[in-house]
């Protein structure tokens, strides 16, 4: 089990010259392959998944494969890459678990995409609106890999940038900032590519008996994905070699090697400072916010305010042109998470971290209220004939899509830089750090993964009274946040990675 060094005080660590800003550039740029394939999976599943015949009050159960996948996974993964010398491989510690996780992804997206074909295979029927058995087994088996290998990828690419930072907390930001700038350059292209209703055009063998267009075009878009993901792993592992020696190396490991994984990892807890429980208490409201909107918010748009339905043949065009407008949302929601990534450090030097991490998730919970001021203004107002929204809904609804990226970029970053720098001192490897930082996301997931779907059928079936929890939990964790994480100490610890 992890234990303080003898006396708190780290070996002496020699000069090291610090890793180039452009290589840890570089490194963080599996991020963009990652997260294109999350942003078509964040997008387009859960309309792919009902039309698959699984019904809206249980496509929230589909998604538990990603959070009971983390929950064990990426600590598991984490627990190893830091177990391994980094001689021992000639890729190092962590880059043989990005790559691995990165062909776990492919098949995946490959087993998810030709889900629907598979199915046929073992005897689903073709006709709309029936439930395809055959198919849901296939898709329910590579969406569990999907998660697999997207916990087994970032996890590890976590930790290889806190390795190659060293400990100082100001390049640490900036690492985790270029990791979020990755995810917002990869969003951009997963929604752009969601939003395209054309790639089966492109792509015209991927139109089958049993792919429709909609179909098809998932299809293509995660061959697009492959590709993607393969240069941007290329590009990580070429980037630079790791180093000899991490921080968590200079303190004193458990001499028991015969601890169990699972015993180490919450055995870990109680070494925990309260800051470290500040950080996950935070994480974990933050998460609680952002889950449901993950899960619903293409559903959102073309349900609630294009009044579409996947399972109903008469409104089910315009439930598909609200899933690619809200497709379009979160692309531009994706342009503004880059831009926030880039000013991040900036915001955090002038205001401290905890700040910045608490007024983004108010705003966060603004926007989910703005998101509920929407749903009853559009469920009581009158369309057109043609059942296409007023211009002003749509219009509101994408301006909270955009708004809504600031603080995702937050999330995306300062979490994961407080972990690192706050878990070095306690005997704790990165990767195992990131995995008990995983822990705080994946928890909540998995609630809301389980409730979400009852809770929003005890209010009439709608997606909004997800998006009340949301509001609220945000609202919560910005005050614990601006609270409990107070401007001063984070000023003061920036300070010292200045010197």
């Amino acid at each position: 089990m992890p234990r303080r060094p003898s006396g708190g005080v780290p070996a002496p660590r020699g000069p090291a010259r610090k890793v180039p800003l452009r290589k840890l550039l570089r490194a963080a740029s599996v991020a963009c392959g990652v997260q294109f394939g999350w942003a078509l999976q964040l997008s387009l599943l859960t309309p792919y998944v009902q039309e698959l015949g699984i019904p809206h009050a249980f496509a929230s159960l589909v998604w538990l494969c990603g959070p009971l996948s983390g929950l064990l996974v990426q600590p598991l993964v984490g627990h190893l890459s830091d177990r391994i010398a980094p001689a021992a491989s000639p890729l190092g510690r962590r880059r043989p678990f990005i790559a691995a996780g990165a062909v776990s992804i492919a098949a995946a997206v490959l087993t998810v995409g030709f889900s629907a074909d598979l199915g046929r295979l073992f005897g689903d029927p073709i006709q709309p609106g029936s439930t395809r058995l055959g198919a849901l087994i296939v898709y329910l088996i590579g969406f569990w890999l999907l998660d697999v290998g997207n916990n087994a990828t970032q996890g590890p690419c976590r930790a290889f940038l806190a390795d190659l930072t060293e400990n100082d907390p100001r390049r640490t930001r900036i690492a985790n900032a270029y990791f979020s700038l990755f995810m917002a350059l990869g969003n951009i292209l997963g929604y752009a590519t969601g939003a395209y209703s054309g790639w089966y055009k492109i792509f015209p063998f991927t139109v089958t008996p049993s792919c429709s267009i909609s179909c098809a075009n998932l299809k293509s878009a995660f061959l697009l994905d492959i590709i993607i993901l393969v240069i941007t792993t290329c590009i990580t592992v070429a980037s630079v070699q790791e180093p000899q020696s991490f921080g968590s190396d200079e303190v004193e490991h458990p001499s028991n090697e015969q601890e169990t994984f699972l015993w180490e990892l919450f055995g870990s807890f109680r070494y925990f400072t309260l800051p470290v429980w500040m950080v996950l208490i935070v994480t974990a409201l933050t998460w609680i916010g952002w889950f449901p909107f993950i899960l619903f918010d293409t559903d959102w748009m073309g349900r609630e305010i294009y009044r579409g339905s996947p399972d109903d043949p008469r409104q089910t065009q315009n439930y598909h042109d609200g899933v690619r407008m809200g497709s379009f949302g979160l692309m531009l929601n994706s342009v503004v998470l880059g831009f926030t990534s880039i000013v991040l450090e900036k915001l955090c030097r002038k205001w401290g971290a905890g700040l910045v991490w608490g007024v983004s998730n108010i705003l966060m919970a603004l926007c989910f209220v703005a998101m509920l001021v929407i749903t009853y203004v559009a469920k009581n107002m009158d369309y057109p004939p043609t059942g296409v929204p007023p211009t002003g809904i749509v219009i509101s609804s994408l301006v909270v899509f955009t708004i809504l990226g600031a603080p995702l970029a937050i999330t995306y970053s300062i979490p994961y830089a407080m972990a690192a720098s706050r878990v070095e001192n306690l005997g704790l490897g990165q990767g195992l750090a990131m995995g008990i930082l995983n822990l705080a996301i994946v928890i909540p997931q998995v609630i809301v993964s389980l409730g979400s779907g009852p809770w929003d059928q005890l209010f009439g079936g709608g997606n909004a009274p997800a998006f009340a929890v949301a509001a609220a939990a945000s609202f919560i964790g910005g005050l614990v946040a601006i609270l409990g994480l107070p401007r001063a100490r984070i000023s003061s610890s920036r300070r010292r990675g200045h010197r």
